[in-house]
């Protein structure tokens, strides 16, 4: 006799993966969340370069007293600030359960992770204290400031663009888009003032 004219039984079917059935997961401790790397950079960079050339153009005004170590320190201290907020705002609102060690270690990450907006204030700081040891006048450093800032913008969208995996006229491209913030900062300065 042949298959055909005496089929054979059909073999059992094996339970699959969704016919198992499976024990609710253990309730754990939620982990610390991976540390930002890469394009988060890129956002402090930029932002605390702005905030670095905002407060530059504000704090250059005519007829006024030229403090640039003042200056200076009130650009680093915004700064500090700023990334304080930012850090405890950002924690607040990604809010997860845990025990209050646990949250405590997050804020505290969520802070640190802030450090980029800070160090992207520097240059600007250092050129105000040279200004000060120095005695170079008000709007020369201003206009080197916001130049410098905006050469700093265009690097940092250039350089995390390369980084995340953009080709090299694709990245130039977001650093001329970055640099156009700078170029607003100055152009503002020049009509406000």
């Amino acid at each position: 006799m042949t298959d055909q004219q005496h089929p054979r039984p059909a073999a059992p079917e094996s339970p699959t993966a969704h016919d198992v059935p499976t024990a609710p997961a253990a309730p754990t401790t939620p982990l610390l969340p991976p540390p930002r790397r890469g394009a988060d950079w890129m956002f402090g960079g930029v932002y605390g370069t702005v905030l670095a050339s905002g407060l530059l153009a504000a704090l250059d005004q005519k007829g006024g007293d030229y403090t640039p170590f003042y200056d200076a320190s009130w650009v680093l201290v915004t700064a500090a600030t700023a990334g304080l907020a930012h850090g405890y705002s950002h924690h607040m609102a990604t809010h997860q359960p845990g025990s209050a060690g646990h949250r405590w270690r997050l804020l505290v990450r969520a802070l640190w992770n802030e450090w980029p907006m800070i160090a992207a204030t520097l240059p600007t700081v250092l050129l105000l204290f040279v200004a000060g040891l120095t005695g170079w006048d008000s709007h020369g450093v201003t206009a080197v400031g916001l130049g410098l800032n905006t050469a700093m913008l265009f690097a940092w969208g250039a350089f995390v663009a390369v980084r995340v995996g953009y080709k090299l006229a694709s990245a130039l491209l977001i650093g001329m888009a970055d640099a156009t913030i700078g170029l607003a900062i100055i152009a503002a300065n020049a009509l406000i003032k």
